[in-house]
């Protein structure tokens, strides 16, 4: 099923993982999904090694997701470092596997590239991959967003221009990079709906899991940690089980607080780690697939 078509019934939960870097490390992001699956995602996402360097983990993945979890499954597809015939071929082993959603990411530049440099296969931008999937494929087509800004963007005025852009070539939903003041995701709303976009816009939720991490993340997205939090990540510091624990109520927070505003869905970076995302989903109530305490 198009995601598109379950977010237009419904209001939905949804978790990424990543492909580990060798197959040894399998295991881990299936025992992830297993103990998320209780919950019913709505769909559940695959990433991208930088460069397509775990393509075929990604495509292994959502296969095997999809055939034996039984779960809606969105693999990600980047086209930095690789051609336009390596792209689309990936594309195609996905359709052929049965995968009916992509969400659609020009990938990180490998270092010492210029941001406005062409990639290698032809496509500069992620809007570029959409306008191809589009013109080839029969994929639901997901795009990402940047409440605070993407880190290339002169400003935020041009970062919402290729946010449209990626809409107009054909993403049916956004997904947002991560963030940890409400605000920055209410203010992003706005201002896309002003700019046009009508599409749903899910935030992305990352529940801290260390100190190092969650700064290590935050600098290289460009997204703020909010004073208090940080205070209180300063307190903790290096105690990785008071800080997992400072992660999941702040992210409880920050979700009952987005699902109140009537967002149309919650997708969770898991890491592949259950523990924080089973917690958080747990201290909402959440029953069904999407209902959660108190609505």
């Amino acid at each position: 099923m198009r995601i598109k078509e379950i977010l237009d019934s419904k209001r939905t939960i949804s978790c990424e993982f990543f492909p580990p870097k060798t197959a040894d490390g399998m295991d881990v992001v299936f025992r992830a999904v297993d103990r998320l699956q209780p919950f019913n995602p709505d769909f559940v996402s695959v990433t991208y090694g930088a460069g397509g360097s775990t393509r075929g983990f990604t495509e292994e993945i959502v296969t095997k997701i999809k055939s034996e979890a039984q779960l809606e499954v969105m693999a990600h597809q980047t086209c930095v470092g690789q051609t336009q015939e390596e792209v689309h071929d990936s594309l195609a082993r996905l359709e052929a596997a049965g995968i009916e959603n992509v969400i659609a990411l020009r990938g990180d530049l490998p270092q010492g590239d210029n941001v406005g440099a062409p990639a290698k296969s032809g496509f500069s931008h992620a809007s570029d991959l959409i306008g191809h999937i589009r013109g080839n494929f029969d994929f639901g087509v997901a795009a990402a967003c940047y409440p605070e800004g993407h880190t290339e963007s002169a400003d935020l005025d041009a970062d919402m221009e290729h946010t449209k852009l990626r809409v107009s070539q054909g993403a049916d939903f956004l997904i947002t990079q991560l963030f940890y003041n409400n605000n920055h995701y209410f203010d992003f709303v706005e201002r896309a709906q002003k700019s046009g976009i009508n599409v749903p816009i899910l935030p992305g939720v990352l529940p801290i899991l260390t100190t190092s991490q969650v700064r290590r993340f935050t600098t290289l997205c460009g997204a703020k940690i909010p004073p208090e939090l940080d205070k209180q990540l300063d307190k903790f510091g290096e105690d990785d089980d008071a800080v997992r624990e400072l992660g999941v109520e702040h992210a409880t927070r920050q979700v009952r607080e987005l699902w109140d505003a009537g967002v149309p869905g919650v997708h969770f970076y898991v890491l592949n780690r259950s523990y924080s995302v089973s917690k958080i989903l747990a201290n909402l109530g959440l029953k069904g697939h999407t209902a959660l305490a108190g609505e």
